[in-house]
């Protein structure tokens, strides 16, 4: 294990950790930053996916008192337990598509060109839906109804292309169906638990010929940097939604998505 991976690693998990609860794509940036220091062997791609659970740990550790809550009251309490029924109805979609589809997203898609894309298109829907100033009818997360959930559920199909953003889908989803920003960001925040533990484990499993002692150990370094930098995130972006929109995430992502265009069509001749 050499010094320069080190260093490679860190800087991808601190990118995941930023970028994972943004509506920017954590995917799409990691693909374009693991592109940029030549990070894209076959361990990196699961390395990519394996170090989310750094940044999900985060939103257990910041929420801890909530989950906790939930799961000692689910089944002797009405609105933990429709909460967690809302979150299964969430989950369903992306999921079955993603176990169904995962092989062929995963060789056609992820690529930076497919990311600029999603990433302008996304930004373009994320300042529509803001100029549309939709009314708000529900304020908290645990509110929120099963019609709801099933489109925020819908949503995160859509975050199986990459770029796309899977916090970006599921909040503007949210936001689509009358949830508050705050609501809308804690719901996904919530809904990303289950998905991204089974994303993760299926990767795991499905690669788990690359694995060995050194793999571990680079997993875990990234796995703590993700960790750390998505706690820094998620308590900035709830204060910051609490009096803002999301228009400047759209803005950022029709730049950046318009850089990369530009950079691998003109630089890399992609």
């Amino acid at each position: 294990m050499n010094f320069l991976l080190i260093i490679k690693t860190i800087v991808l998990g601190i990118v995941e950790g930023l970028t994972e609860f943004l509506p920017i794509s954590s995917t799409g940036h990691l693909i374009v930053c693991a592109d940029i220091i030549k990070f894209n062997n076959e361990f990196a791609s699961l390395f990519e996916i394996v170090i989310q659970l750094g940044a999900i740990l985060a939103v257990v550790w910041l929420y801890r008192e909530k989950i906790i809550n939930l799961i000692k009251t689910v089944f002797n309490d009405k609105k933990s337990f429709d909460f967690s029924v809302n979150i299964l109805i969430a989950f369903i979609p992306a999921s079955v598509v993603g176990f169904f589809f995962h092989g062929i997203i995963k060789s056609y898609l992820f690529n930076p060109i497919t990311v600029a894309f999603a990433l302008i298109i996304g930004g373009f829907i994320i300042l529509y839906i803001e100029n549309k100033q939709i009314k708000e009818t529900t304020e908290e997360a645990f509110d929120i109804s099963k019609k709801s959930a099933l489109i925020v559920g819908l949503a995160q199909i859509l975050s199986l292309i990459p770029g796309v953003s899977r916090a970006g889908a599921t909040i503007m989803g949210g936001v689509c169906s009358g949830l508050s920003r705050k609501a809308a960001a804690e719901f996904s925040f919530f809904l990303a638990i289950p998905i991204m533990f089974a994303a993760s484990l299926y990767d795991l499993y499905k690669s788990s010929s690359v694995l060995n002692f050194d793999a571990f150990i680079i997993i875990a370094i990234g796995f703590v940097s993700a960790f750390i930098s998505a706690v820094v995130v998620i308590k900035w972006f709830i204060k910051y939604i609490s009096v803002n929109n999301f228009k400047i995430f759209g803005w950022y992502r029709i730049l950046f998505g318009t850089f990369l265009l530009i950079f691998y069509y003109f630089v890399k001749g992609l």
